[in-house]
């Protein structure tokens, strides 16, 4: 069995909570352990405060006062994206793909490294000092797998993120 929802959110602070307890409850309902759950909610608070923040409008006057939330619980992994409406990424700014090596690849033929490319540009760790900027940090070491980038065409970030879930003993959905 799966559970997907899909949310439509006014960019305001109180925004956020609502997103974070309907996924803390769906996976409490599910059966995920709570260390899981508890993860991937952190991880959803930093990317909806980001799309509060920086998902403004990309022109003056241009709609840009909601963002989205989808979350989907499928057999052993949860994935969420977050996705709002304003002006994106600037070029050359984050885009990244990060995978943590949980399974096994298969090997494949050695790329000469003048061929291979280079590794995906990643946010570097703010200052202690600084005020914002670990968002993107938290979400990449509590997931397993986070995309960032630019919806294509219309503009706006997309932050997406996986992990893998552990389940309680006698889970309704344990896999």
């Amino acid at each position: 069995m799966s559970i997907w929802w899909s949310l439509h959110l006014r960019r305001e602070a109180a925004s956020v909570p609502l997103a974070r307890r309907l996924l803390i409850g769906t996976m409490e309902s599910a059966g995920v352990h709570p260390d899981v759950s508890y993860d991937l909610s952190l991880a959803l608070t930093e990317a909806c405060a980001n799309a509060v923040e920086h998902g403004g409008a990309a022109a003056p006057g241009a709609p840009g006062g909601a963002y989205r939330v989808t979350a989907y619980l499928d057999g052993e992994k949860c994935r969420i994206e977050v996705a709002d409406s304003g002006p994106g990424f600037p070029p050359g700014r984050v885009v990244m793909s990060t995978r943590r090596g949980r399974r096994r690849r298969r090997a494949r033929r050695p790329v000469p490294a003048s061929l291979a490319p280079a590794p995906p540009a990643m946010p570097a760790m703010p200052s202690e000092t600084a005020e914002s900027g670990r968002g993107l940090c938290l979400i990449r070491e509590l997931a397993d797998h986070v995309d960032v980038g630019n919806k294509p065409g219309r503009g706006g970030a997309v932050i997406s993120f996986d992990k893998v879930l552990k389940w309680r003993d006698g889970a309704p959905l344990a896999v």
